[in-house]
């Protein structure tokens, strides 16, 4: 059982990804999270503290969803990050969802709040790119990382009722890197 804390963001997380920024309330958290009103108050007083609670806790999010959906080790061809990203992608659309759906409604509302995790994205993937001696790396990276936050858009929104289309969109990356 997660502690009380990590309870009320991941249930903050649930209402940003289900209602939007706007339905961040101390009072929606406390339903979601099925506890007494008044608890997240106790916890976060202000919904800012609230909201920078629950980006830290997606950053915390991410960085386990990066280790656990990453490879053992650097992909040692295009194939193979390719296939990496794409299963990424397939990741945070299908069983990550939420998830996504959480960082994209807090990224509109406060855009700066994901702008390191992105650009630690980017950077990973520009040394994998150059790693594996692809010319502008700095650009790939940047073409790539955009590509994979389209895809996602598009999976969540207007073609949520598809299923991904993983062998496509590793054959969409490696067009970007070819």
């Amino acid at each position: 059982m997660p502690d009380r804390r990590t309870q009320l963001l991941d249930a903050a997380l649930m209402v940003v990804a289900a209602k939007g920024m706007k339905g961040l309330t101390h009072r929606a958290v406390d339903a979601a999270a099925n506890l007494t009103e008044g608890t997240t108050s106790n916890y976060y007083r202000s919904r800012a503290a609230l909201v920078e609670a629950v980006l830290d806790r997606l950053e915390q999010l991410d960085a386990a969803l990066l280790q656990d959906q990453g490879p053992a080790g650097p992909p040692q061809n295009i194939e193979e990050l390719a296939g990496q990203l794409s299963a990424l992608v397939t990741a945070l659309a299908g069983q990550h969802a939420g998830l996504t759906r959480a960082r994209l409604a807090l990224s509109l509302d406060k855009p700066g709040s994901v702008t390191a995790g992105h650009f630690r994205l980017v950077g990973g993937l520009e040394q994998a790119i150059a790693a594996l001696g692809i010319a502008d790396a700095p650009a790939r990276a940047r073409d790539v990382a955009d590509y994979g936050d389209g895809v996602l858009l598009h999976l969540l929104t207007v073609r949520r009722d598809e299923q991904p289309d993983t062998a496509a969109i590793a054959a969409a990356v490696r067009r970007l890197l070819g």
